[in-house]
């Protein structure tokens, strides 16, 4: 089985491991057979739910869900409702998403991976209009509120980065993607200090990115906190939970090459940033310097970034 680098702190405050939800995005096989693929891979029962909507429990990893990935599933089966997933099933993925695991678990997903692979499940490359990811839900390590800002701030810091290193296929340019932090908030995170209060980081981030829609979604985490806060500032439903949403554009499922761990690798860049305070505040200084008061590029601080990851041995 593949194996997958572990966090800089692989431990929540109570001393057990922390733990990570993830889900996966493709096309190409229906729900009920990736649901009778995730059986005989990880073992376990499968049930069907509403229509073509799968949970397989007491697997290798805990229970799964499956199903397409649309605001669809969540009204009332009927006639009008199953004719239109019909329709849409050309562009809507179907998506794997696992219960929190632990690190020593997610190789039993890469596992899957393969077996799905071989099955006939189609990647974001197979289509122009293919717009799949693989989302990480990570558990915070703690409720201190430098576990939760250095990450947020680590990530704001190399986004542009990250972004460059993982870039999207040219012909899929014309789907919607999730959006880079803006040049202000990602300013006004820097000048804000390590010492911010949650109170304070919370509204900082509501008032530049009252949005599901980033690359890094902090909404579940301060809806965890805060639920009223972040309810009277943004439309979108949040499932508050403690636990950093990371969502990756791509999921290549039908490239031989291509693997979780890898995706994976991007996050523990993150971490590492997070956990190196010499690291962190040169980058924060760096950033000052190359930024004016409008971002016009930012291919510029993707090199210099990179360039500064390198030197202390990060990639991605």
């Amino acid at each position: 089985m593949d194996s997958f680098t572990p966090l800089p702190n692989p431990n929540a405050e109570d001393g057990k491991p922390r733990l990570v939800g993830v889900e996966i995005e493709f096309a190409g096989l229906p729900e009920d057979r990736v649901a009778s693929i995730v059986k005989e891979t990880l073992g376990g029962s499968a049930r069907q739910g509403d229509g073509p909507f799968w949970t397989i429990e007491d697997t290798a990893i805990g229970d799964l869900e499956v199903y397409l990935d649309t605001s669809l599933r969540k009204f009332d089966q009927s006639a009008l409702r199953d004719e239109l997933l019909k329709l849409g099933r050309e562009v809507i993925p179907v998506e794997v998403v696992t219960d929190p695991i632990r690190m020593d678990q997610m190789p039993h997903l890469q596992d899957l991976v393969a077996a799905l692979r071989q099955d006939g499940a189609k990647g974001s490359g197979a289509g122009v209009f293919f717009g799949f990811g693989i989302h990480f839900n990570i558990q915070i390590a703690s409720d201190r509120v430098g576990d939760i800002h250095r990450p947020l701030l680590a990530y704001a810091l190399i986004e542009d980065w990250l972004r460059s290193a993982m870039p999207i296929d040219e012909t899929r340019r014309v789907l919607p993607f999730t959006d880079p932090y803006p040049t202000a908030f990602v300013r006004d995170l820097i000048d804000a200090g390590q010492n911010i209060e949650l109170a304070d980081l919370i509204t900082l981030y509501l008032d530049h990115c009252p949005s599901r829609n980033f690359g890094l979604d902090m909404l579940p985490i301060f809806a965890h906190f805060d639920p009223k806060k972040v309810t009277e500032k943004v439309d979108d439903s949040t499932s508050a939970r403690p636990a950093f949403h990371f969502r990756l554009p791509d999921c290549r499922i039908d490239e031989a090459e291509w693997g979780l761990p890898t995706e994976w690798d991007r996050w523990v860049a993150v971490e590492k940033v997070a956990a190196d305070d010499a690291l962190l505040t040169r980058l924060g200084q760096e950033w000052q310097d190359d930024h004016g008061t409008v971002t016009l590029s930012r291919q510029s601080w993707a090199e210099r970034s990179g360039a500064i990851l390198g030197d202390a041995g990060i990639s991605a």
